[in-house]
């Protein structure tokens, strides 16, 4: 080998981790512009340009945790959560595809919403603080925090999110509809049907009411 090729090869052995590294970089860094054009095309309808929906039905997602939104389209792909409309969306979606859709919500800001009923507010604010002891449900800002962002991945983001949409996730993990699935991938969904279980029905609309207001 020349002294020539040695002196090459030696540079490209030094150079080779940094290129490496900006090549990953690259490929982890999510395509924003990519979900902004998947969101336009189908996910506004529902959820709204912004991530901020128009309907109670359908959950803002302006300001949830990036990768929460990525593991719930995962799940809803995989058949780990089930819904007719988001595993049909879901589908075509590539693994990269749902981790930008992640990162252009969660850097959407959600316009906040307001609690409905001043009656419930005192329970509520009790549960989500202190819990239930009496009955075993502990404090929703446990997991959701205190102000309802939430803890990233793992726990959404509840604050300002629809009360009507809250009060039918937490009816779905009560009747085993939702964190039941029978590959027990749903750790945490399977965490909320155990909680969901020991709440009364006046319980689960108070704390969805009382969210929508947190900041």
């Amino acid at each position: 080998m020349t002294r020539t090729w040695r002196i090459a090869l030696l540079a490209i052995a030094t150079m080779s981790p940094g290129v490496h590294a900006q090549e990953r970089a690259a490929a982890a860094k999510p395509d924003l512009a990519k979900a902004q054009q998947i969101v336009t095309q189908i996910c506004a309808a529902c959820h709204g340009a912004d991530g901020n929906s128009v309907a109670a039905a359908n959950p803002n997602l302006a300001g949830q945790d990036a990768d929460y939104i990525t593991l719930q389209l995962a799940h809803f792909k995989a058949g780990i959560r089930v819904n007719a409309t988001m595993q049909a969306m879901a589908a075509p979606l590539s693994d990269d595809d749902m981790r930008a859709l992640g990162a252009y919500y969660s850097q959407q800001k959600p316009k906040g919403l307001a609690a409905k009923e001043p009656s419930l507010v005192k329970a509520a604010q009790q549960l989500w603080r202190g819990g239930d002891a009496a009955n075993g449900v502990p404090a929703c800002a446990a997991c959701h925090s205190p102000t309802g962002a939430g803890i990233p991945k793992n726990y959404p983001r509840l604050a300002g999110q629809y009360a009507d949409y809250t009060y039918a996730q937490l009816k779905a993990f009560k009747a085993g509809e939702r964190g039941a699935d029978v590959a027990g991938k749903d750790v945490n969904g399977r965490v909320m049907t155990a909680i969901a279980a020991k709440m009364s029905d006046q319980q689960m609309k108070a704390v969805a009411d009382y969210a929508a207001g947190l900041r």
